[in-house]
């Protein structure tokens, strides 16, 4: 990860973060939101979906850029105003997921747009977007 202390924004600074997801995640992300969808917590169900198996929802991936976002670039204090999110690909139990974050502007009122994207330990994007911040005062 590059440094990037307040004085050091830039357009191309980038953070990332990666995570196992496991069983137990899916679980507390369930109870948390109360998405019980069988897909992600019954595997007798998930059997029959079209990828064979339980598969991770897809807000616990976008969870992680929020993460990148508030404790990494541009770090603590930072207000989210917007995330566009596309998922490309499914996350399974087990996959590793990392998330990178890369600054892609800084506008007149020192708002960032940050493009977003989650890949899984095969290199392949599960999740790729846009966000719009404002970074804590320097």
């Amino acid at each position: 990860m590059q440094d990037t202390q307040a004085t050091e924004w830039k357009a191309g600074n980038t953070a990332s973060l990666s995570k196992t997801i496991s069983e137990y995640d899916v679980y507390s992300f369930a109870g948390i939101t109360g998405d019980f969808n069988p897909a992600h917590i019954n595997e007798e169900y998930a059997k029959s979906n079209r990828f064979g198996t339980r598969i991770a929802h897809g807000m616990l991936s976008a969870g992680l850029i929020s993460s990148v976002i508030g404790m990494k670039l541009p770090g603590p204090g930072t207000i989210y105003l917007e995330q566009q999110l596309r998922f490309t690909a499914p996350v399974f139990i087990g996959d590793t997921i990392t998330a990178t974050i890369t600054i892609e502007d800084i506008d007149e009122w020192n708002r960032m747009t940050l493009t977003t994207v989650c890949s899984n330990q095969n290199g392949k994007e599960v999740l790729q977007g846009k966000a719009l911040v404002i970074p804590p005062k320097q």
